[in-house]
């Protein structure tokens, strides 16, 4: 199989980047969907001209943040598996909301946290939790594809870290503040950047449904979201756009909505057996195309395994089925960049098929060798029913984990 991102998705993004370049760079008022997003902002899309603007939005998102509770995914589990001993340096790639770390920091003393984050607003927590333990977090801020360079900036070479934890996907931080763009269930501007406004260029959730074409949305969408009506809801986007650009969570979501019938809408469910909204998938494949999560993925494990002793831990956290199949073929020690052998339809199709045969491959998984990995576990670690009560967002979750060789 090839991984959606390395190989088959990764001249997706490539072929679509052409059309960035159709986005105006300098528009007026009257039909720029940027003034939507953001009527402060000037459209050419670079920083605000007052310095003011960008540290007032950050305070008022850091207010929003700090009333949402944050509860960690399998905690118990992954200091059970991370196995953590006092003195040692611990690689926390996503740090978050910071649940784990705060949790790592309690339960075993004397341990070095290198808390890293591509979210600003989990970097400024980071750096108030440096400050609750000096000397034992070092807050760093940058993607996984800079890690490594920020990891030697801190004097920590290929070998020096025992422990590492990996948590893919978006935070509840994230997901709980309107503006940031991710949720369905709060309107705010389409953005999703988790990167914030650390590069004003990057492109938008709202970029990508107003200027990418009609047959690049509906392959973002098989893709990224493994989503079946693709075609359906990339051509009731480009009838929506074209009347007006769309600006907003719920417009978007009306706009996927108003492409099935009424009884489609909350047809389907999630692992708890909940409606769930019909345009969950697009919000996903919006969210994994506009980060470059795929690619961004990998790039982590592959810093992880250099940044790791022989010995250390990788637990990784993951919450849908695309990045559960790459950390999958990574323990195993799979070749993650292998040409593409299928186009994106046919990857597609073969994803939904394999996904039915998941669970009775995992037992088959754990007698296969890797030359760097040795899992910790026969089959896939899930949260527990009781979990899942009382942490509802914890049902996708999955975790595995490995020490190196």
């Amino acid at each position: 199989m090839v991984l959606p991102g390395r190989g088959s998705l990764v001249h997706l993004c490539q072929a679509c980047s052409h059309v960035w370049r159709k986005v105006p760079r300098k528009c007026t008022p009257s039909h720029c969907w940027r003034k939507q997003l953001h009527p402060k902002r000037p459209c050419s899309g670079s920083a605000p001209d007052s310095p003011g603007w960008h540290s007032g939005n950050l305070e008022q998102s850091s207010t929003q943040t700090q009333q949402v509770p944050h509860t960690p995914v399998l905690l118990k589990e992954v200091l059970q598996y991370l196995d953590i001993q006092p003195g040692q340096i611990v690689l926390d790639l996503t740090f978050g909301g910071g649940g784990h770390s705060k949790a790592i920091l309690k339960s075993v003393p004397g341990v070095t946290l290198v808390a890293a984050d591509r979210d600003p607003e989990a970097f400024r927590m980071a750096q108030q939790l440096a400050e609750e333990y000096p000397g034992q977090v070092r807050p760093v801020l940058g993607r996984f594809s800079e890690l490594r360079e920020l990891l030697v900036g801190l004097g920590l070479g290929n070998g020096s870290v025992d422990v590492a934890l990996l948590d893919a996907g978006c935070s509840s931080m994230q997901m709980d503040t309107a503006d940031r763009g991710f949720s369905l269930s709060k309107d705010g501007p389409l953005d999703m950047r988790m990167d914030g406004d650390r590069y004003p260029g990057m492109p938008r959730a709202a970029d990508a449904v107003n200027a990418l074409d009609q047959q690049a949305l509906a392959s973002i969408l098989a893709a990224y979201g493994e989503e079946r009506r693709a075609g359906k809801i990339a051509a009731a986007i480009a009838r929506a756009r074209s009347i007006q650009p769309i600006a907003r969570t719920h417009q978007l979501a009306s706009i996927v909505a108003g492409a099935f019938p009424d009884s489609a809408m909350y047809s389907r469910r999630d692992r708890l057996q909940r409606p769930s909204h019909i345009a969950t998938k697009t919000f996903q494949a919006l969210r994994v195309f506009v980060n470059n999560e795929l690619n961004e993925l990998v790039a982590g494990l592959e810093a992880a395994q250099l940044a790791l002793r022989p010995g250390g831990r990788l637990c990784i956290l993951t919450f849908h089925s695309l990045e559960d199949r790459i950390a999958k073929r990574f323990l195993r020690g799979e070749d993650l960049s292998a040409p593409p052998r299928q186009n994106v339809r046919q990857w597609a199709r073969a994803r939904r098929l394999e996904a039915e045969e998941e669970e009775e491959e995992e037992e088959e998984e754990a007698e296969r060798e890797s030359k760097h990995w040795v899992c910790l576990q026969k089959k896939v670690v899930l949260p527990s029913a009781e979990e899942v009560r009382d942490n509802p967002r914890a049902r996708s979750a999955k975790l595995r984990a490995a020490f190196r060789r």
